[in-house]
């Protein structure tokens, strides 16, 4: 059964643009920056962040805060949305490609991510050793799988928190989670 949140053909075309995953990462950055800001900081036209902006906009990715700015100058915050995909096999080939290309996107990021995090660690202080690390392997059955995800969602969800919400001393830490079937393990099934 597809997940009633999952997002769509289009969402997922939206998130698979690498300009548009740079500007999403400076706006959780930034908590809130107009085009301009973002063009500058990525070093890209306003043309260029006002259009992916308004595309990101469209499937709910940021918003516009409203109130804020004058003339045509436009803020923009990213917007907290549950980002689901339907399950693979109920996709159509389309939203396979979509989120192939995505996914590579995302882990792409996340190695260069963490090679950055490597060369500053030096520099961090006491945050320098703020790396939780684990491997490990569950056994779950293919019913059970989901709802250890949605429980580890829910520990996510705990600790996300709006700017005016954090803890003093509080930073963002980068979270993921990965996990997949052992493609090794013999299944042969029991009687």
């Amino acid at each position: 059964m597809t997940d009633p949140g999952a997002i769509d053909l289009g969402a997922a075309k939206a998130l698979a643009n690498p300009l548009r995953q740079r500007m999403l990462r400076e706006l959780k950055l930034l908590g809130e920056a107009t085009s301009t800001t973002l063009a500058e900081r990525l070093g890209v036209t306003t043309g260029g962040t006002s259009y992916n902006l308004r595309v990101l906009a469209k499937h709910g990715f940021v918003e516009e805060i409203e109130g804020r700015g004058a003339g045509r100058e436009r803020w923009w915050r990213h917007a907290r949305k549950d980002v689901r995909f339907a399950r693979r096999g109920e996709q159509g080939e389309e939203m396979r490609r979509a989120l192939d290309e995505l996914n590579q996107l995302w882990l792409s990021e996340d190695v260069e991510l963490f090679g950055r995090f490597l060369a500053a660690r030096p520099g961090l202080g006491p945050w320098a050793d703020a790396v939780p690390y684990s491997r490990g392997s569950i056994e779950v059955s293919l019913e059970e799988l989901p709802a250890f995800f949605e429980e580890y969602l829910a520990l996510l969800k705990k600790y996300q928190r709006a700017a005016d919400e954090r803890p003093p001393g509080a930073r963002t830490v980068q979270t993921r989670f990965l996990a997949f079937p052992d493609p090794e393990e013999d299944i042969t099934p029991s009687s």
